[in-house]
């Protein structure tokens, strides 16, 4: 194992399992050239892959580990079941056929990728419980619920006998996502956050930058920085070996608490960048 893979922190979810608290990213990374970024990111140190059905590539991912060299158990791979398939049946439908384009035995952890207006959430819930039950996946979540639903999956996973483990959303500095992470502290479910970078538009904000000059690392790596020392776990997309390093190497400083705050500061009112016409009704 590499030093930058011993130095990644680790976040504990329900049942005593792992997630390292940086992943890669893997929307919109696809063909030869996902295999190859996947595979080096797996070199470099990385120990955590997200992917979902949507994306169309969980065969790279697959093949990206394979070709790595790194052992299967070092690895923590998330995928996600797309919005339209989340009914019972359909669901663990899915999950089955993602296993067999990871050409995986099972996942460390299945979520439901977005909530369906039209699909109840019970049902939804009972799938995603049956789908651990089969062993598709060590560990189940939700991506893209507020609080108010995260609180009705954590109600309906326990009546199966089962825990929600995360909750993956957007979040970034330029959007606040307080009310989730207390619903998520509360019900001990991981929060998990993609675009933490905003889309690389955190490269546009002079409030972070004299921070960076400080430290005497970049502005991703402050923002990055700033999401595991809140306790959540950040996966951005890097497709370069060197932008991949650079997401490694946040382990080594701390943010003070003033530079904390200067960074959470930057949250706007219009700062969600993710907000599809099927998505739920968001935390205000």
């Amino acid at each position: 194992m590499t030093d930058l893979a011993n130095a990644v922190t680790r976040l504990p979810l329900h049942g005593g399992a792992q997630i390292p608290s940086l992943g890669l990213g893997t929307f919109r990374l696809t063909g030869a050239s996902a295999v190859d970024s996947i595979s080096t990111a797996l070199s470099l140190g990385y120990r955590h892959l997200d992917t979902a059905a949507m994306y169309e590539n969980e065969a790279e991912v697959g093949a990206g580990l394979r070709a790595s060299g790194v052992a299967r158990n070092e690895v923590f791979i998330t995928t996600k079941v797309w919005t339209t398939d989340i009914a019972p049946g359909d669901l663990q439908a899915s999950a089955q056929a993602s296993l067999e384009r990871l050409k995986l035995d099972q996942v460390d952890l299945l979520l439901i990728h977005w909530p369906n207006k039209s699909i109840p959430l019970a049902g939804s819930i009972e799938a995603l419980c049956d789908a651990k039950r089969r062993g598709y996946a060590r560990n189940i979540g939700v991506a893209n619920f507020p609080s108010d639903m995260l609180d009705d999956a954590v109600r309906l996973a326990a009546k199966h006998g089962e825990k929600i483990a995360t909750n993956q959303c957007e979040y970034h500095p330029r959007l606040s996502q307080a009310k989730v992470l207390e619903a998520c502290r509360k019900h001990g479910v991981a929060f998990v956050s993609y675009c933490p970078l905003g889309q690389g538009r955190m490269a546009d904000e002079d409030a972070i930058a004299p921070i960076a000059k400080k430290h005497g690392k970049t502005i991703s790596q402050i923002v990055l920085r700033w999401h595991v020392q809140q306790g959540v776990c950040a996966i951005p997309k890097a497709a370069s070996a060197g932008h991949q390093r650079d997401n490694l190497d946040i382990f080594s400083f701390t943010l003070p608490d003033d530079d904390m705050r200067a960074i959470s500061a930057l949250a706007r009112h219009d700062g969600r960048l993710v907000k599809p016409g099927f998505g739920p009704e968001w935390d205000r």
